[in-house]
């Protein structure tokens, strides 16, 4: 079984994520502000368009993911839904950022909530078997490590054409721009699916997983609840992610309204991401010297930091200040983007250590599944807490209480939850020693059952 991939392999897998980093990035960052400033919705009725949208993935990500697991192609278990995929996914995308011809605050917000559940299923028949891929391609621990800092790179590079991009595009959020806001869609659901092709044509499956036994649905329901460090390592991604996607939610709330520079949005959020392309490497090395748990531990409570610091922000913050805070900060978003990606996979041999079957698709799937569901609880609680804190939108100054309810989702909302993170990397029971251990297992069984064929 091959260990190392080349450089060429980790570049087209990588560049995969460009489109779901596109796409989940915009949706983050500007798609609850589209809905109260250019549609007009009341942050309450938005927030529950985007709950009910979004609460369809409780059904549809463990059903693709174990549909993954059990298909057998030419092309392997994962390819064929990037190839199948694509086209649906950037056309779903695009509906999204139409504002259609309905009068009533309801009507629309049926619309934009059947608009998201079409696209969370056109998304997750692509990305599910996308994230399945990194432990099909490479059993190595440190391999892992590098294949997700390459995935890390287009992803965050992603991140930061979309903090930039579409505002270039659309200018500012108000009903007036909504032909500007559909324009955005339309280019960056095409630029999002191409990726998805170089991925299918780059890599190549380990065919020997194809020889494996097709798990049931309850098996792998049941591989995923015995096996501690995948539980462990899906608590940390959910804690890490859902602390991204509150921040992407609010974080151009928080530029327009608490440090009132919405004209430099671009240059702050361009120098968050900048800084946390520079330092995938360090991270990276980080976790080669020590192991992915204390690499963890060192960028995500350096992080916490930077956030707890952010509810001292003012309209009299300097520029310099703020660009040094942006930059602090995309050091430890860095470290979150490749660090709880690169443990999980570790999990799915200590699957096949246990159980003699692997359930990539089902594991993948339940930890994007607890992180949707999270953050569908998460990101309404966030537009309801505005609404509650007096928020009126697209006002030219918000009031005291809507003020300290935007630094409250900003600065100590995500610091808890990362912090809750770190306890769980704390206890996360899977290192590289007895990952080694566990690879030279499995690889010593595979070559006693081929001398047992006849």
């Amino acid at each position: 079984m091959s260990q190392k991939l080349s450089t060429k392999t980790k570049i087209l897998y990588g560049a995969g994520d460009t489109g779901f980093s596109l796409t989940s990035t915009i949706l983050g960052a500007y798609f609850a502000i589209f809905l109260t400033d250019v549609v007009g919705l009341a942050p309450g009725i938005a927030a529950a368009a985007i709950f009910i949208g979004r609460s369809w993935d409780y059904i549809n990500d463990p059903i693709i993911g174990h549909i993954s697991d059990r298909t057998r192609t030419r092309w392997g278990r994962r390819r064929p839904f990037l190839l199948f995929g694509a086209l649906p996914f950037a056309a779903a995308f695009t509906l999204l950022w139409w504002k259609p011809p309905l009068g009533t605050q309801t009507a629309l917000a049926v619309y934009y909530a059947l608009a998201y559940l079409l696209f969370d299923t056109a998304a997750t028949f692509a990305y599910m078997p996308y994230f399945a891929l990194t432990p099909e391609l490479t059993v190595d621990y440190d391999e892992r490590t590098a294949l997700t800092g390459y995935r890390m790179f287009f992803s965050i590079f992603a991140s930061l054409l979309s903090f930039t991009l579409p505002l270039m595009i659309i200018g500012s959020f108000n009903p007036g721009n909504e032909s500007k806001v559909l324009q955005m869609g339309l280019i960056f659901g095409a630029l999002s699916c191409l990726p998805l092709f170089l991925t299918f044509f780059g890599t190549r499956e380990q065919t020997d997983h194809l020889a494996l036994d097709r798990p049931s649905f309850k098996q792998s329901l049941r591989a995923a609840r015995n096996n501690r460090p995948f539980v462990f390592s899906a608590v940390i991604y959910l804690f890490t992610w859902v602390s991204i996607s509150i921040l992407e939610t609010t974080l151009l709330f928080f530029i327009k309204y608490i440090v009132q520079r919405e004209s430099q949005s671009d240059l702050l959020m361009a120098s968050i991401f900048v800084a946390a392309i520079i330092a995938l490497p360090f991270w990276s090395w980080t976790s080669r010297n020590w192991d992915k748990k204390k690499a963890y531990i060192a960028g995500i409570a350096f992080w916490a930091v930077v956030q707890m610091v952010l509810i001292t922000l003012s309209p009299a913050t300097s520029l310099p200040v703020l660009l040094t805070l942006c930059i602090l900060a995309g050091i430890g978003v860095g470290a979150a983007h490749v660090l709880p990606w690169a443990i999980i996979p570790d999990a799915v041999e200590w699957d096949e250590y246990q159980t003699g079957q692997r359930h990539e698709g089902i594991f993948y799937s339940l930890i994007m599944l607890m992180q949707k569901i999270a953050s569908s609880i998460a990101i309404p609680l966030v537009l309801l807490l505005l609404e509650f804190t007096g928020y009126i939108p697209n006002a030219d100054q918000q009031g005291p209480q809507a003020i300290t309810g935007i630094k409250i989702v900003v600065g100590p909302v995500p610091a808890i939850l990362l912090s809750a993170a770190i306890v769980f990397a704390f206890l996360y029971p899977l290192g590289r020693e007895k990952h080694a251990e566990i690879v030279q297992e499995l690889d010593r069984r595979r070559k006693a059952a081929v001398s047992e064929v006849p």
